[in-house]
Order: structure tokens, then sequence, then C-alpha cells
């Protein structure tokens, strides 16, 4: 098993950063990564502890559709999220950790995703996947 740890600190106070983790009308605007969108309609979040989420990613070129969701573990709001991450109706493809650290007018944000198979192939793509999904958040976030 392997696991993708990324750091960001953003620009943003920390009740603001967790909206954006957990509102459809944020998420639709950051998350997934470039050359991808993913529609308001198919966003649903239940964020609470056993809640479930989903949300469809699009690729801008091809159409070609990517859905993701899980189960909400833990809630600790503004602080703290833990929940399952992978297709629906699948397994679950990892573990994902988000806490949001506050720096006064800034955010830290540690990203955590464990429990990944041992494939080099997927951990490239998702690793760029978060990577550039977060680059999104930022440009969001600080209003770029």
């Amino acid at each position: 098993m392997r696991e993708l740890s990324i750091h960001r600190v953003f620009d943003a106070p920390r009740e603001l950063v967790f909206r954006a983790w957990t509102r459809p009308e944020h998420l639709t605007q950051w998350y997934g990564p470039v050359g991808t969108h993913t529609p308001l309609d198919t966003i649903s979040v239940d964020v609470r502890a056993g809640g479930t989420w989903r949300a469809c990613m699009i690729n801008n070129e091809t159409g070609e559709e990517y859905p993701t969701g899980g189960e909400f573990r833990e809630v600790v709001e503004p602080e703290r999220l833990v929940f399952t991450w992978g297709e629906p109706g699948g397994t679950a493809v990892g573990l994902v950790t988000v806490t949001f650290e506050d720096l006064g007018a800034k955010t830290a944000m540690n990203f955590l995703l464990t429990e990944l198979p041992d494939d080099p192939g997927l951990f490239r793509g998702v690793s760029e996947g978060w990577s550039s999904a977060f680059d999104r958040l930022t440009e969001l976030l600080e209003g770029r």
C-alpha cells in the first residue's frame, strides 16, 4: 500500500477553506484536475460521520466521466475531514485525511491519502490529479 501527502498554505481563513471542501457550490469550482469540470448537479455532500459524498468529474475534451465518492468517517469543523475516496458502488481506493491549521489570515492544509494500491501508474495519476485540483483550489481561494 502507498500513501500520498500534500501540504499547501492558502491565503484564506480556515473556515473558508473548510467550506471549499464541504459545500457543493465551492466544490464545483475546483474539484478535479485542470482539464476537467465537475457540474454542480453531480455533487452531493452530507458532511457528518457516516454521511456520503458524490461528485462526477468530466473531461473537457472527450466528455468522459469520472465518478467519485465515499463516506465521511470523521468531521471536526473546521479542523479535520476523514473520508473514503473511490468510485461509487466500487471498493474505496483510499482513505483521505485533511487537516486545516489556522494561521490567522492563512490556512495550512495537510492532505493525506492512504491505502492506495501499490500501482505506480495509478499513484502517478492520483498524485498529479490531486496536485492539479489543489492548484485550482488555490486560485479559487485567493481570487486569481
